[in-house]
């Protein structure tokens, strides 16, 4: 007697669910998370702060935004000597940090789906650091007690509406920080 596989549906479910939660890692620069995620409990003395800790968390806030939205606007290209290069996407193409040889930069050019992405990767580290346990006990530590549905329910809204966008503009850069595709990098 054959038993149903019910096991093939639910690993299907699973499969998208890991799917749709890779793809929403890769929307933030891995190395600018990392960072947050080992220097944001040192910084907050583990949300103890004191007003110098409330400044480099601030610093470090600031910094990782700014790297979220800059890696936006970075790509990769696989240069003639076979190597990954990176440069800086610009109006007129990429702007490389070496010299390109015969690869033809004017087909990295600036996109709105940059400035989307720029400006979604921010609200996303936004969201992940602002009410990130530490943060709140630091900079707002009456709100974590208050306002626990917002705390809640604001991380998955926000990673829906993103979600959503970054279907709507899909991100073909495989700028610094990104994890890079198991594609050919010249294709980006």
């Amino acid at each position: 007697m054959a038993k149903p596989k019910p096991s093939s549906s639910l690993s299907s479910i699973s499969d998208i669910t890991f799917t749709g939660l890779g793809n929403l890692i890769k929307l933030l620069p891995t190395g600018t998370v990392f960072i947050f995620q080992f220097l944001n409990p040192v910084l907050t003395n583990n949300g103890h702060c004191s007003p110098i800790n409330k400044v480099f968390t601030s610093i470090l806030i600031g910094l990782c935004g700014f790297s979220c939205a800059f890696s936006c606007f970075t790509d990769s290209y696989k240069g003639s000597d076979g190597l990954i290069h990176y440069g800086i996407v610009t109006v007129k193409g990429l702007w490389p940090c070496s010299d390109p040889g015969s690869v033809d930069m004017s087909r990295y050019k600036l996109r709105i789906g940059d400035f989307v992405h720029a400006f979604f990767s921010v609200i996303i580290f936004a969201v992940l650091s602002l009410l990130d346990t530490n943060t709140v006990q630091c900079f707002y530590p009456s709100f974590q007690s208050t306002e626990k549905v917002l705390l809640m329910a604001l991380p998955p809204v926000i990673g829906a509406i993103s979600g959503t966008v970054f279907m709507a503009f899909p991100n073909t850069r495989h700028g610094i920080g990104y994890p890079s595709s198991n594609s050919n990098s010249d294709d980006s």
